[in-house]
């Protein structure tokens, strides 16, 4: 595991666009790490990076990353002028490039509601991490529809 939560972060603004309304706010990054996370470690057993997705009062959130955008409030985030995607490997920008597909249409509290009907945030409290077997756990049963 070579990337942290902010690889991944920058990834997902990096792919959003103005003209077809994918902007990314805070809370609509949080999710689409955890989706990120959660389906990672469901098709490799491993974590796609070490920041700990903690259940926090509006779905799963890793802090530092959350910390890191606060200031852009409920706006749309800008996206990075100098990311470069090659820090992930083919099956990498695969997987973020699906999670982008499947869950990027969504709005950022669509997504807020989707985790919270999902195992992980629900089982866990709130203010702990969400164990990564439960979210390798429920994505695998994800994988099979």
């Amino acid at each position: 595991m070579d990337h942290s939560a902010h690889d991944v972060a920058r990834y997902f603004l990096a792919q959003q666009n103005e003209d077809d309304g994918s902007d990314v706010t805070n809370l609509k990054l949080q999710k689409l790490c955890y989706y990120a996370q959660g389906f990672h470690l469901a098709l490799y057993e491993q974590p796609l990076f070490g920041d700990r997705v903690k259940a926090w009062i509006h779905g799963p959130v890793i802090p530092d990353v959350w910390h890191r955008y606060r200031e852009h409030g409920s706006a749309p985030i800008p996206p990075p002028s100098d990311f470069d995607p090659g820090v992930f490997d083919q099956p990498t920008r695969e997987l973020l490039d699906e999670v982008q597909s499947v869950y990027g249409q969504f709005s950022p509290w669509r997504l807020r509601d989707m985790t919270h009907r999902e195992p992980p945030w629900a089982n866990t409290p709130q203010g702990e991490a969400i164990p990564e077997d439960a979210m390798r756990d429920y994505f695998l049963t994800q994988l099979k529809d």
